[in-house]
C-alpha cells in the first residue's frame, strides 16, 4: 500500500488554475495511455468515477491527495510522478505546491522524493495561526519526520498531543490519524520527510 497523503484538496483555493493541476493531468493522462488503460479501467482500479478520472486529466477538478495516491497506485508509480512538472519525470527534485489551507499562507510544498525501500518524500510545509491539516492512517511502517524551522507546531496523535518548537524535530510512526496545527499568533514553517 502507497502514502496517504490526507483528505485535503491539492492546492484548493487559488483564484488561477495552478501549475500543479496541469502537471497532474499531463501525467495521469500521459501515465494512463502508457500502461494501455482507458479512463473507465483505470478509474475503477483506482476506486474513483469516471466523472473524476475525466475532471482530473481535463485540469478541471482540485483532486484531493488521497485520491491522487489511489491513482498513482493504479498506474504502478509514485506520487510525485503525478504532481512533478512532466519535462522532469523521474528527477528527484520536484518542488510542487500540493496543498494550500484556507489562508494562502498556509501551504505544502513536495520538495524532492527518492526511493527507499518503497519511497521518501521531503515536504516543506506552513501553517498560518490556528490552521490545522488532518491526514488519513498510512499503512504500517511508514514514518514521518517533522523539524520546526519556524515557530510552534502542535502535533496530535490520538490522545497524544506535542508542542515541537522552532530548532527541535520529533519522528513518530504514522499509521494512525494525526494533525498539524499551529497555536500560535505567526506563521509556522516546518519540514517533513515521509519515510517507508
Amino acid at each position: 500500500m502507497r502514502k496517504t497523503h490526507g483528505m485535503s484538496n491539492i492546492v484548493p483555493n487559488t483564484n488561477a488554475r495552478p501549475d500543479v493541476l496541469e502537471h497532474v493531468s499531463a501525467n495521469v493522462k500521459r501515465l494512463r495511455r502508457a500502461a494501455g488503460l482507458s479512463q473507465e479501467a483505470l478509474a475503477q482500479a483506482a476506486s474513483v468515477s469516471r466523472r473524476m478520472l475525466v475532471a482530473i486529466e481535463g485540469g478541471e477538478v482540485n483532486v484531493s491527495l488521497t485520491t491522487l495516491d489511489r491513482i498513482a497506485e493504479a498506474l504502478g508509480v509514485l506520487f510525485p510522478d503525478l504532481v512533478q512538472a512532466p519535462s522532469q519525470a523521474g528527477a528527484s527534485h520536484i518542488d510542487a505546491l500540493a496543498w494550500v489551507g484556507r489562508d494562502p499562507s498556509s501551504r505544502a510544498t513536495l520538495l524532492a522524493s527518492t526511493a527507499a525501500r518503497r519511497q521518501v518524500e521531503l515536504w516543506e510545509w506552513s501553517l498560518a495561526p490556528g490552521e490545522t491539516y488532518t491526514s488519513e492512517p498510512d499503512a504500517s511502517g511508514w514514518h514521518e519526520m517533522v523539524y520546526v524551522v519556524e515557530g510552534r507546531l502542535r502535533l496530535t496523535l490520538g490522545a497524544l498531543t506535542r508542542d515541537i518548537d522552532a530548532g527541535d524535530h520529533w519522528v513518530f510512526p504514522s499509521d494512525q490519524y494525526y494533525t498539524y496545527l499551529n497555536p500560535g499568533d505567526r506563521l509556522l514553517r516546518f519540514v517533513r520527510n515521509v519515510v517507508s
